[in-house]
């Protein structure tokens, strides 16, 4: 057990010392940022289908999924403990109608640990919520005539408890605690002439984030005969606000026009209290996530699964008057994907026992700018590599995919993500095998 917690901790490290920015895409400047996906490698290798559930993953998706039964396949000992990190590499290319650009980002995805109390189960971990890393140009005639960069983020820490109601039903419910800090500044060049300004003013401005937010889980297996098993999942996230303690000030900047280094001579405090955006709500809008599929337990999977939240209520009053061209229309995303295992007993064959998994997704972000409206896809596979006792294992996953359009002067981003993920079994507690 300290061997694995020792691997575990060093992974962490690794991923989190390797990432520098969650994200280099421009529509990060919107909102709160670009949504990390919530989930492991393994769901995310399967377009994002969360709905299957076992006893050695994590599913940081569905709360329910923590709750279980015995081991038959272990002379009737309780579930393992698992503990599982992720990371993700991501090469993305940025086409507008007239250049083209690319970017490159390592994050830390997850780190999250299951414990096993009979029918009761309850989870805890870290995540990143949303992730802030742009830098914008747009020119005119003169040159440059706006600058916009922002930095960031909202992290994610949760306690979840799931409990087995019957042999089929479960329910859980997420208690989670968002934290974070979004920068972002922008400079409007001013020339004479044609000449660049000596002196120019940029606008800085931070919010502070943090509250809580819930979710609610339900997850339902049953065998269809001797072999087919359906399995079907819910959850339901309320709406919810959260606290964003803001500040905004003017920089009176002289630009290097050989280094581009911005120097401040003089800085103003930008009154917000007396506009009322001191402290204001961010409204988090309900979501509701349903899926089904069906399968042959430990050999094969496929399913589907659909979410649907409410997006259009999304509110940030601190940027909502200034960026009239962005509006929000309710979002929806669809997954198909499953798993194939060859032969999960079979000892002599390594390749028999690997998992190998593919999924397809389609989702509306429910973003909107310039009238239009900002769609994601994206084709995914990934390969879970057994390692050690108790069906431990290493996760690897690829996805190729589209976010976003050139019309309308908007930018359309082709990536390719890499992720990789350590999913460690362990048992603290075993039945005794002699009095």
């Amino acid at each position: 057990m300290i061997k694995k917690l020792v691997i575990v901790f060093i992974a962490f490290f690794a991923i989190q010392s390797f990432a520098q920015e969650g994200t280099t895409s421009p529509y990060s400047f919107y909102g709160m940022g670009s949504l990390k996906f919530k989930g492991t490698v393994e769901n995310r290798s399967m377009g994002g289908l969360s709905i299957y559930t076992d006893s050695i993953h994590v599913n940081l998706r569905n709360p329910a999924s923590y709750g279980g039964s015995d081991l038959g396949l272990y002379n009737n000992e309780g579930r393992p403990m698992i503990f599982t990190v992720g990371g993700s590499h991501s090469s993305t290319k940025l086409k507008s109608d007239s250049n083209n650009d690319r970017t490159s980002a390592s994050t830390f995805d997850y780190i999250a640990v299951s414990l096993p109390l009979g029918k009761l189960g309850i989870g805890f971990g870290l995540m990143p919520y949303t992730s802030v890393g742009y830098k914008l140009e747009r020119y005119g005639d003169d040159g440059i005539t706006n600058r916009f960069k922002g930095n960031g983020g909202v992290n994610r820490t949760y306690l979840s408890a799931g409990y087995q109601l019957t042999n089929d039903l479960s329910f859980g419910v997420d208690v989670q605690y968002n934290f974070g800090n979004i920068e972002g500044s922008s400079i409007e060049y001013l020339y004479d002439d044609g000449s660049l300004l000596q002196y120019q003013t940029r606008e800085n401005n931070r919010s502070d984030i943090s509250g809580l937010t819930y979710n609610l889980g339900l997850s339902y297996k049953t065998k269809i005969n001797g072999k087919l098993e359906l399995v079907t999942g819910a959850t339901y996230s309320p709406k919810s606000d959260l606290k964003s303690k803001n500040q905004r000030s003017l920089n009176t900047i002289v630009i290097n026009s050989a280094t581009g280094l911005e120097s401040v001579l003089y800085t103003l405090e930008g009154d917000l209290e007396a506009q009322g955006l001191k402290e204001t709500d961010l409204v988090m809008p309900a979501k509701f996530t349903f899926g089904v599929g069906i399968g042959d337990p430990r050999k094969w999977f496929v399913g589907v699964e659909s979410i649907f939240q409410e997006t259009s209520k999304f509110n940030n009053e601190l940027y909502t008057s200034a960026n009239t061209v962005t509006t929000y229309e309710n979002s929806n995303t669809f997954s198909l994907g499953g798993f194939y295992i060859p032969d999960y007993n079979a000892y002599r064959s390594y390749l028999k026992r690997m998992v190998y998994r593919a999924g397809f997704r389609a989702e509306k972000t429910g973003l909107v700018i310039n009238g239009e409206s900002i769609d994601e896809f994206g084709i995914s596979f990934g390969v879970g590599l057994p390692v050690g006792n108790l069906f431990s294992n290493a996760n690897l996953g690829f996805e190729v995919g589209k976010r976003g359009t050139t019309n309308q002067n908007l930018i359309q981003e082709n990536f390719v993500n890499f992720q990789l993920s350590l999913s460690l079994n362990d048992r603290w507690f075993q039945k005794s095998k002699y009095d």
